[in-house]
């Protein structure tokens, strides 16, 4: 079997199926050779910024000369972007032989009569075999859907768990209350593992110590408070913790997007608790932090371009302080899309009623979860926005944003990750 031909049967694998049991992975990891068993964990949940909180971790580890392998999802542009080894996305020939290596664990499986890993399950245990072949000390660990039973939490022994800001998402699995997802991100607090996490939402906070006091836990809250923004430009952002451990230290970090302070500082709070058993300099902690990169929230992509793969009502509230606070200075340009199983149109009133963009583009993703780019055109227009285009094809919808974007002004491409993914692969194409 070759790439190609590995790639098209993960992808033919169930994405969204009844989920094998928490036993089953660790079985799998079992006969795998518990590769989970030969790194250090640091397991990271939430609704938003999971992925940026564990690409600060990554930078600083890296920085501080630890090698370390990233696990996160979905994927952009190609699946490899799914495994990272010291910020590098993996080779198709590492890909390969890890897949055979689970693929053959799967044939044994059905012949036995028991069950095939599910897509994620696939690509987790990939992983699990990926680092543990790599050598890497250290893995920053990205969960899938929810927490609890999330497959990511066969990982059993983290050295912390990170939980991230909790809202309103994949409702018809986690939840229909705050409480009730924030017990499933929950899910993935160890015993005696310290745990660290967004306390900016009371409702998910209380059950985040709740869970961590019933398991003896030690549990560290960051908020909005603890932090103080000095500068915010289109190249970045300074801030300070107001923490008596980092004092007066100013970090910079290269994303425009307030937000990112939050995934930020919970990056640094984790490296605090973590001091005695991983030791890092507060000059490699600033370096990490400076350096970090992350594609597809808030990214700037070419100078003026950014990329946002808002896609739920916290991401697109999340995106419009972004865009407010550069709207008093820049005229903005908006190319839009989003999916079926997403509430589009909430997304595009909650962004008309703040936003004053000088331009409209929308396009259309998502295969059979596609919203026609007309459709999306249309509501923008019943919102009051006075120049709305629409084209069915992404080549042709950036190229039309790009050309209506005024000199100084910014264009946001926003509503969906396979738009971001879609965006960047038509930059990456024309370079």
């Amino acid at each position: 079997m070759n790439y190609e031909q590995a790639v098209a049967y993960i992808e033919e694998t169930p994405k969204f199926t009844t989920k094998n049991s928490l036993d089953h992975t660790k079985e799998c990891l079992r006969r795998l050779g518990d590769p989970q068993k030969k790194f250090k964990v640091i397991h990271v949940a939430g609704t938003n910024g999971k992925g940026s909180t564990c690409a600060f971790l990554t930078s600083i580890l890296r920085e501080a000369g630890y090698s370390c392998g990233l696990f996160t999802s979905p994927h952009l542009v190609e699946i490899n972007e799914r495994f990272q080894i010291n910020e590098e996305v993996i080779s198709n020939e590492v890909f390969l032989d890890a897949f055979c290596k689970v693929k053959d664990l799967a044939d044994q499986l059905l012949a036995e009569g028991s069950y095939h890993p599910t897509y994620f399950e696939m690509l987790f245990l990939m992983g699990m075999v990926i680092f543990a072949q790599a050598g890497v000390d250290y893995v920053t660990l990205e969960t899938g859907l929810g927490g609890r039973l999330d497959a990511t939490t066969a990982a059993e022994d983290p050295a912390a768990c990170v939980i991230t800001s909790i809202s309103f998402d994949h409702m018809q699995y986690l939840g229909n209350t705050i409480e009730e997802i924030a017990g499933e991100k929950a899910g993935i607090i160890v015993p005696g593992v310290p745990v660290i996490y967004d306390g900016n939402n009371e409702k998910a906070a209380a059950v985040i110590r709740e869970r961590a006091k019933a398991l003896h836990s030690p549990f560290y809250e960051v908020c909005r408070q603890d932090t103080e923004i000095l500068k915010n430009t289109r190249e970045g952002i300074d801030f300070v913790m107001k923490d008596p451990y980092y004092k007066d230290t100013i970090f910079s970090i290269p994303f425009i997007a307030r937000y990112q302070v939050m995934n930020g500082a919970l990056a640094l709070k984790t490296m605090e608790v973590l001091k005695n058993t991983l030791p890092v300099s507060l000059e490699e902690i600033k370096e990490g932090m400076k350096k970090t990169r992350w594609q597809g929230r808030m990214e700037t992509v070419l100078p003026g371009v950014i990329v946002d793969g808002a896609h739920n009502e916290d991401g697109v509230e999340k995106f419009v302080e972004t865009a407010a606070h550069f709207q008093e200075n820049y005229p903005l340009t908006l190319l839009f899309s989003a999916v079926e199983d997403k509430d589009y149109r909430d997304m595009i009133r909650t962004i008309c009623q703040r936003i004053s963009f000088a331009h409209v583009v929308t396009t259309q993703v998502g295969g059979e979860r596609m919203v026609p780019a007309e459709k999306l055109a249309g509501i923008f227009k019943e919102m009051g926005c006075p120049d709305v285009q629409w084209f069915s094809q992404i080549p042709e919808a950036f190229k039309a944003a790009c050309s209506v974007r005024e000199e100084e002004g910014m264009l946001f491409c926003v509503g969906s990750l396979y738009l971001v993914g879609a965006v960047k692969d038509v930059i990456r194409k024309s370079a």
